[in-house]
C-alpha cells in the first residue's frame, strides 16, 4: 500500500470516529458545538440559556490590566436580579492557586520546607495517615501523595462537612489510594493538610497571610476566604440542576472573589509580580500550574492566561451537575469565547 492511500485511509477512519463519537454525545452539545461563531464575545455570551445556565459573568483582562465584563441571565433566578459583573463567586479549587503561592513564599522564606513530611508538621496524624512520614509537602502539592480524596466519599455533595476536621475524619485510617510520589490523582485533601501545616507554622490562620503577601500587594479588595467574610446579598446565587434551593449560603471552604480580582491575580501570577523575587517564582514553577478550573455546587470556574492574545479570561457560570454535562457545555462556551478573541485579535 503506497503511503498516499495509507493516509487516505486514516483520514477516512478519523472522520468515522468522529461521526460514531457524536452519536454518543448529548444532542444539544453537539448543536452547541456545529453553530456558527457569533461575531462578539455579547453574543456568545447571550446564548447562556440554550447552555443550561442561569447566569453568566466573562472577565477580560488584557496587556495592563484593562478590564472588559460580559454577562448575560441572572445573579438570582428566583427574583430576576440580572447577573452583576462585580458579583462575588465562589471559585472553588482556584483557590488552590493562592495556596500554592503562599506555599512558595513561606518557602522562600524558609519557614517551611517542600522536602519536610506530613507526619513532622502534623505529628498527631502519624497513624491516622498512611505513608505520612513518607509524604512531603512538595508532594501534597503535586497531588502526588496517594491520599484519598474526601470529595469523593459516597454522597458527599448531599450534605458537605463544613469544618476541616469534619472533612479529614472521611479519609482518617483509609488505605492510600498508591505509595508517595509513585502516581498522580488529584486530592482535595493535599490543600486542606497544607491549609492546616500553614496555620500550625504561621500560628495564625492561612488566610491571613495569603491577604497580606498576595492581596494586599495586588491590591485585590473583592476577595474574601469565606462566605462567612462577605455581605451576603454581594455574592452570586448557585444552583444544582433539578434542585430550586440557592445554593450561595452553603459555606464549603471556598475563597470567593469578583472576576476582576480574580483576572488580575492569574495575571500577576503569570507575568511573575505575584512573586518577591525570580527565585520565590522557580519554587513556585517546580510545585505548581499557573492555571485552574473549579466545580462545587451552585459554582463552575475557569481562570487562564492566554499567552497568544495576552489576555486572562475569567468565565463564572451559576448553574451546575456533576454529571459531567454542564461542565462540557461550560468549556464549549469558555472555548468558543477564546476563539472569538483570537479573531478580533
Amino acid at each position: 500500500m503506497n503511503k498516499k492511500k495509507s493516509k487516505r485511509i486514516i483520514i477516512i477512519l478519523l472522520f468515522l470516529g468522529t461521526i460514531i463519537s457524536l452519536y454518543f454525545v448529548p444532542r444539544p452539545i453537539v448543536i452547541a458545538w456545529i453553530k456558527p461563531l457569533p461575531k462578539t464575545v455579547q453574543e456568545q455570551v447571550d446564548k447562556v440559556s440554550d447552555y443550561g445556565f442561569d447566569g453568566i459573568i466573562v472577565c477580560v483582562n488584557k496587556t495592563g490590566n484593562r478590564t472588559k465584563f460580559y454577562t448575560s441571565g441572572y445573579k438570582n433566578r428566583e427574583n430576576r436580579i440580572p447577573t452583576d459583573p462585580n458579583a462575588l463567586f465562589k471559585i472553588a479549587s482556584v483557590s488552590k492557586l493562592y495556596n500554592a503561592v503562599a506555599i512558595a513564599k513561606l518557602a522562600r522564606d524558609g519557614k517551611l520546607s517542600l522536602d519536610k513530611t506530613l507526619s513532622a508538621y502534623l505529628p498527631e496524624l502519624k497513624d491516622r495517615i498512611e505513608y505520612s512520614d513518607k509524604i512531603t509537602v512538595r508532594m501534597l502539592v503535586k497531588h502526588r501523595s496517594g491520599i484519598p480524596n474526601f470529595t469523593d466519599t459516597y454522597m458527599y455533595w448531599a450534605a458537605p462537612k463544613e469544618t476541616e476536621n469534619e472533612q479529614l475524619a472521611l479519609v482518617l485510617d483509609k488505605p492510600a489510594n498508591f505509595k508517595p510520589d509513585e502516581d498522580y490523582e488529584y486530592s482535595n485533601t493535599n490543600y486542606l493538610l497544607l491549609s492546616k501545616i500553614m496555620n500550625r507554622v504561621l500560628g495564625y490562620n492561612k488566610f491571613e497571610y495569603i491577604q497580606k503577601e498576595i492581596l494586599n500587594p495586588l491590591n485585590l479588595k473583592h476577595t474574601f476566604g469565606s462566605i462567612q467574610d462577605v455581605n451576603i446579598d454581594d455574592v452570586m446565587s448557585g444552583y444544582y440542576v433539578g434542585y430550586d434551593k440557592d445554593l450561595k449560603t452553603e459555606n464549603v471552604g471556598s475563597i470567593l472573589a469578583t472576576a476582576e480580582d480574580l483576572s488580575k491575580f492569574i495575571r500577576a501570577l503569570n507575568d511573575g509580580s505575584v512573586f518577591r523575587d525570580k527565585k520565590e517564582q522557580e519554587i513556585y514553577s517546580s510545585i505548581y500550574k499557573y492555571e485552574h478550573t473549579g466545580l462545587i455546587l451552585g459554582y463552575q470556574t475557569i481562570a487562564k492566561y492566554h499567552k497568544d492574545i495576552d489576555a486572562v479570561v475569567i468565565q463564572f457560570t451559576n448553574t451546575v451537575n456533576f454529571e459531567g454535562y454542564n461542565w462540557n457545555m461550560s468549556e464549549l462556551m469558555y472555548n468558543r469565547i477564546i476563539r472569538i478573541l483570537r479573531k478580533k485579535n
